[in-house]
């Protein structure tokens, strides 16, 4: 905490706040969406630097193929693999990366380890990095980490004006050290920064229309700017 300044650490108690605002303006979101948890883990490595959309057809082309399991994927050909999930891009390495997953996990049990420990491994399997494995933990085994993406970074920046360039790390422990650790919590809150940075928080954001006008340092400062600017 040393590294957040008087005025950050007053408005850290504000975080259920900003949470209750937007689940009262945009409602449950009732993520994963995935039928089991296989399907989960799959989806989290293959979202990785393409949309939802593109995983969806990815998904239901190997639901289709009955690969759409740990077990399957493990024991199917790889380049078949690949050619399902092609609409993910880099699939390649994608059909790479969930098999060697795959055959890894299949009998994981994060739950019987401590969290860190557990964070540790998914951390040691190649191509998989910390938003991909707090995915996992967080939606697939319904453990208490919160995932940091860039939606979060570009809305917290702008909401209690913390800095872009601080990493992963200093993001998850502002969400950790100041509110509870509980995974339903986490699950719904990151579903919700989503939601709103696709929204209204866009890159060119919406302010006007947004829920956390209010709220947000981001609106005021770039006025200051433009005046600054103006003179």
């Amino acid at each position: 905490m040393s590294e957040f300044n008087s005025e950050q650490v007053a408005l850290n108690k504000n975080l259920l706040f900003v949470y209750d605002k937007l689940l009262s303006y945009y409602g449950g979101q009732n993520w994963w969406p995935a039928d089991n948890r296989d399907e989960i883990i799959i989806g989290a490595i293959l979202t990785q630097n393409t949309n939802w959309h593109n995983v969806s057809k990815a998904l239901v082309n190997l639901k289709e193929n009955h690969l759409c399991t740990l077990t399957a994927l493990a024991e199917a050909d790889r380049y078949l693999i690949a050619n399902l999930i092609k609409p993910t891009g880099y699939y390649n390495v994608k059909a790479g990366r969930l098999q060697n997953t795959a055959r890894l996990i299949l009998d994981w049990e994060p739950e019987r380890s401590e969290i860190s420990k557990a964070r540790d491994f998914l951390l040691s399997v190649k191509g998989i990095g910390p938003e991909t494995a707090d995915s996992i933990l967080l939606y697939a085994y319904n453990i208490p980490v919160f995932v940091i993406d860039a939606y979060t970074i570009r809305l917290f920046n702008r909401l209690l004006l913390l800095p872009r360039e601080k990493n992963y790390s200093f993001y998850q422990e502002f969400f950790m050290t100041n509110i509870k650790r509980d995974p339903y919590l986490y699950n719904e809150y990151h579903a919700l920064i989503v939601q709103q940075c696709k929204s209204k928080c866009k890159k060119v954001p919406l302010c006007d229309l947004c829920p956390l006008y209010q709220l947000c340092s981001y609106p005021a400062d770039n006025k200051k700017k433009q005046s600054d600017y103006s003179l």
